[in-house]
């Protein structure tokens, strides 16, 4: 598999050192210089596999000969190691695709995983290597759990002190060995940029073998095309031919991997990128004009971002497909019609979280006749226990993976947003 840099076209890596990598050059992401796309009988042929083969027939198309299928399998397997994604049914004309049956509650296990397999397969001196990363929320606990007693392998984790759930914090705060958490006072921007300062410093990178596991990474990516795979087999002929997806969005990475799929060959017809009040691409898909606001703290607080970075890759998708990005549906939902939006689910006999709810608001709001719609339901309730139970008036119960840690003490550091105080944790502690 080749990559070039999206700020550098002449720097070309494969699959990796794209992943050991994280960045290119001038903090540039990496993006396939092919694109496959699936012949319909291949289509056919992949849809009807189960999850862990399917999965391993996408990766390899991307892959190709850099990894047996074979010995993606076994990580794959490994990766994929619990609960599938689950359909709920809603109503008549729109299901949810649950993604939180994983150690951490959230959707990102799939690209920590991943990321994680492919790590130890590629670390064949065993060498150190320090995993640095933001998280708004949910990433953290994922790259957390997926590295946890990992050997030779540091992850430190940044996240914006008093801007995510008690709960969020309690599944990877708490650890310790060789994960070690850093609140910074600010947003999660501000964390994002220590991280781009961090990969900037090529003595740092080097000395302490830095990479980053937030969406920028290739691996966390692809890993989440097959889950969109999986969602389409699970509906009907029939509600395949119209097929919307909702997808809450943050850092854009779980929208970039839907868009992939269909660059592979899945019909999905349409997308809605979907926003909290944190609405840089919404704003800038109806002006064309990309100005990032102060980030703002919403009850959606893993869509807290104000400069996604994987906006690049879609751009560059729709560029390389010649898709209209017109074509792309959007919308932003606020705090008070968030609330809304989980009572009305709620109403239906289906208890949801607030990133998900924005996700079910846009689609609902825009699902045309005939159309199916599919929202992604991101991350367990229980994650914002305090939030959606004095929103609904109704207990949640803490599932085990929750229940384990909540009286367990934060083992996490504090800092300001300046960089030479991350410097000097990187490289003593």
């Amino acid at each position: 598999m080749k990559l070039y840099n999206l700020k550098n076209h002449q720097e070309l890596v494969d699959f990796e050192t794209a992943v050991k990598l994280g960045l290119g050059q001038k903090q540039g992401l990496f993006f396939p210089v092919e694109l496959p796309v699936l012949k319909p009988i291949e289509l056919s042929k992949i849809l009807n596999m189960d999850f862990i083969t399917r999965s391993t027939e996408i990766l390899s198309k991307f892959i190709h000969h850099e990894i047996s299928k074979k010995q993606l399998y076994k990580h794959v397997q490994e990766a994929f190691s619990f609960t599938h994604p689950l359909k709920i049914n809603i109503t008549k004309n729109i299901d949810c695709l649950e993604l939180f049956h994983g150690p951490t509650l959230a959707f990102k296990d799939f690209g920590a995983r991943f990321m994680a397999q492919m790590i130890l397969l590629m670390n064949k001196k065993n060498e150190t290597v320090t995993i640095l990363t933001a998280t708004s929320g949910d990433t953290g606990a994922a790259v957390a759990h997926a590295f946890y007693g990992m050997k030779n392998v540091r992850v430190i984790i940044l996240y914006p002190k008093g801007k995510i759930s008690s709960l969020q914090e309690k599944l990877f705060c708490t650890l310790g060995k060789n994960i070690k958490t850093i609140s910074i006072n600010g947003s999660f921007d501000d964390c994002q940029k220590l991280v781009k300062e961090a990969f900037n410093d090529k003595k740092l990178k080097e000395s302490i073998g830095l990479n980053s596991a937030n969406s920028i990474n290739i691996s966390r990516l692809l890993a989440q095309i097959c889950y969109y795979f999986e969602a389409f087999s699970l509906i009907s002929e029939e509600q395949r031919k119209n097929l919307v997806i909702a997808v809450p969005c943050g850092n854009f990475g779980n929208l970039t991997a839907g868009l992939l799929s269909k660059a592979l060959g899945l019909p999905i017809k349409s997308f809605i990128a979907c926003t909290n009040s944190n609405d840089t691409v919404p704003r800038f898909l109806t002006s064309g004009k990309w100005h990032p606001n102060k980030t703002i703290s919403t009850i959606s607080n893993a869509m807290d971002i104000s400069q996604p970075n994987n906006w690049a890759r879609i751009e560059e998708l729709f560029n390389r497909k010649k898709w209209n990005l017109k074509e792309l549906r959007f919308g932003s939902v606020s705090d008070d019609a968030t609330k809304k939006a989980l009572k009305e689910l709620f109403a239906l006999g289906y208890t949801s979280e607030p990133h998900a709810a924005i996700a079910y608001q846009l689609l609902k709001d825009q699902l045309k006749e005939g159309e199916f719609g599919l929202f992604l339901g991101t991350a367990h309730p229980a994650k914002f226990k305090n939030t959606v139970e004095k929103i609904l008036n109704n207990q949640i119960t803490l599932p085990n993976e929750l229940n384990n840690r909540v009286n367990l003490p934060l083992l996490s550091y504090n800092i300001n947003p300046d960089f030479q105080k991350l410097k000097q944790f990187l490289i003593t502690k």
